[in-house]
């Protein structure tokens, strides 16, 4: 599965020079992202819009509302679209074909078994834990970096302080090398924007916005749900 709080992330600020070297001096990169994991771990919600694109088309759109226990999001490339409900007991999953099988990574027979119905795990499945980890705030906070090979450096956005988180990560297997920014609220330390360039030209940008917000997640009705058994999958 690929969703947006497993792919790495950074901001496109330019940097402002500010006066206050001793600002600069006294945060550090270990303390900006001590407290930028507090911040997180300190809130109930949050709403999450990501864009992976080449410069001449968008390749990847996901809309998440992210909570402590569960949550929700949809997702988009191309034609093929899927959209994920998760909450304390169950998690939910639908899709069309193409999206069951290119972005949830089912195949033919199983797409095609739930058709249009929503499918379902239960708490303690291991589909159910792969998607609440997507959708819950555990997954914000794995999004900030390790504090070696980082670097932190001070900007001002229409009049706000920010620290700005920079760090790379070398090419493995089939991920290319990246180049990533995290910019952090100077007055919450919220995570605010990421985004990662990749050597091969494809961005990925992250916004994250509406912190604290409660969220909420509409079960699926009963009429509509495919349990996985049923599904096959």
């Amino acid at each position: 599965m690929r969703h947006v709080l497993a792919l790495v992330v950074a901001v496109v600020l330019a940097p402002v020079a500010l006066g206050g070297r001793a600002d600069a001096a006294t945060m550090t990169t270990q303390s900006v992202v001590r407290s930028a994991k507090a911040a997180v771990a300190g809130q109930r919600g949050v709403h999450v819009v990501f864009v992976a694109d080449s410069g001449a088309s968008i390749r990847e759109n996901i809309v998440a509302d992210v909570g402590s226990t569960g949550g929700s999001e949809s997702v988009s490339e191309g034609k093929a679209t899927l959209t994920v409900r998760v909450n304390a007991s169950s998690g939910y999953v639908k899709g069309s074909q193409s999206g069951l099988t290119t972005l949830f990574g089912l195949s033919t027979k199983q797409a095609r078994t739930i058709g249009g119905e929503w499918e379902s795990w239960k708490v303690g499945t291991s589909q159910y834990a792969n998607l609440r980890a997507d959708v819950t705030l555990a997954a914000v906070k794995a999004l900030l970096p390790k504090v070696a090979g980082t670097k932190v450096s001070v900007v001002k956005v229409n009049g706000s302080k920010s620290y700005v988180l920079k760090w790379t990560a070398a090419a493995s297997g089939s991920q290319p090398a990246l180049s990533n920014d995290l910019t952090v609220s100077a007055g919450s330390f919220l995570p605010a924007r990421e985004t990662t360039t990749a050597s091969g030209g494809v961005k990925l940008t992250t916004s994250l916005s509406r912190w604290g917000e409660r969220v909420q997640v509409a079960i699926p009705p009963a009429v509509s749900t495919r349990s996985s058994l049923s599904a096959g999958s």
